[in-house]
């Protein structure tokens, strides 16, 4: 999980990733951001992932549970 979560980091610019909050929480969270997300999913984890899909994760760490889950 630490290297999904370092990755997302990186996307949205901050240091420490807090895992209850949701996506859009972020200051940094824009369209470029869940456009990145979702490239990342695909590239790395071969799922497949919509913007309205990412918003509707209760917390970060949902969304990472999910993706670790679904498997590479």
């Amino acid at each position: 999980m630490e290297k999904l979560i370092e990755k997302i980091e990186e996307i949205l610019e901050v240091d420490n990733l807090d895992l209850s909050k949701k996506f859009v929480e972020f200051e940094e969270w824009d369209s470029l951001s869940s456009l990145s997300i979702i490239a990342l999913l695909d590239s790395d984890y071969k799922l497949v992932c919509t913007n309205d899909q990412l918003i509707k994760f209760s917390s970060i760490e949902e969304f990472c549970k999910y993706v670790l889950n679904s498997g590479k």
